[in-house]
C-alpha cells in the first residue's frame, strides 16, 4: 500500500508509526532526491496523479507528483542520522516553522493519502455513488444514517430520501460525507 521507491525487509524498515515529514526539492531534482534518499534508507512517499497525455515540456510522463516540488520523508527524529536529508542532492531543505526545526505532518493525513493511492503511488479517482446505492452518512445531523441514493447532480451533488418521523425528506450532502453501507 505504501508508494516507497525502494524494496525494504521488515529489519531495515522504519518503525509505522514513525512521524512523516515534508522534503521540499531543488527544481527538476525529483528523481534524484528519490535515489538519495532511498539509498540513505528513508522511507520516502510521493502521491501521483496521471499525467495529461499533451504535455508540451517535451517529457512524457504517465504521472506528474500530486504536490509537485516536494515529498513526504519518514523517520525518527529521536535517532540519529536525519540532518542527512537536508544535504542529499536533490533536496533543499525539511520544511519547518520558525527555529524548532522540521515540522511533522498531521497524524493520519499520510495514511489517508496512501489508502487513496494504488500501489504505484498514484492517486485514484474516489468512489462514484449513483442511484439505487445504499450510502451512510458521515456527518452532521443525520450522522449514521443509511439512505438510498435518489439522485446526483452536476455539481456533484448527492440527493437521498431518509425516513423521518414517518416522512419522506430529501437531503442533499457532498459525497465527502458519504460511504457505502
Amino acid at each position: 500500500m505504501t508508494q516507497t521507491a525502494r524494496t525494504q525487509t521488515n529489519e531495515d524498515r522504519p518503525d509505522d508509526d514513525a512521524p512523516w515529514y515534508v522534503a521540499q526539492l531543488r527544481p527538476n531534482m525529483l528523481h534524484m532526491a528519490l535515489r538519495g534518499l532511498n539509498r540513505q534508507g528513508f522511507d520516502v512517499f510521493l502521491p501521483k496523479l496521471p499525467s495529461n497525455p499533451r504535455r508540451t515540456s517535451g517529457v512524457d510522463l504517465p504521472w506528474v507528483p500530486l504536490f509537485p516540488g516536494y515529498v513526504f520523508v519518514s523517520f525518527d527524529p529521536a535517532r540519529p542520522g536525519w540532518r542527512a536529508i537536508n544535504s542529499t542532492r536533490g533536496v533543499t531543505r525539511l520544511v519547518g516553522f520558525g527555529t524548532e526545526g522540521p515540522r511533522p505532518v498531521p497524524p493520519g493525513l499520510i495514511k489517508d493519502l496512501q489508502l487513496r493511492c494504488n500501489e504505484n503511488g498514484l492517486l485514484t479517482p474516489p468512489e462514484t455513488l449513483g442511484p439505487g446505492d445504499r450510502v451512510r452518512l458521515l456527518r452532521g445531523p443525520f450522522a449514521d444514517f443509511v439512505a438510498t441514493i435518489e439522485a446526483v447532480t452536476p455539481d456533484r451533488r448527492v440527493w437521498f430520501l431518509l425516513d423521518l418521523l414517518g416522512r419522506r425528506t430529501r437531503v442533499g450532502v457532498v459525497p465527502e460525507d458519504l460511504v457505502r453501507a
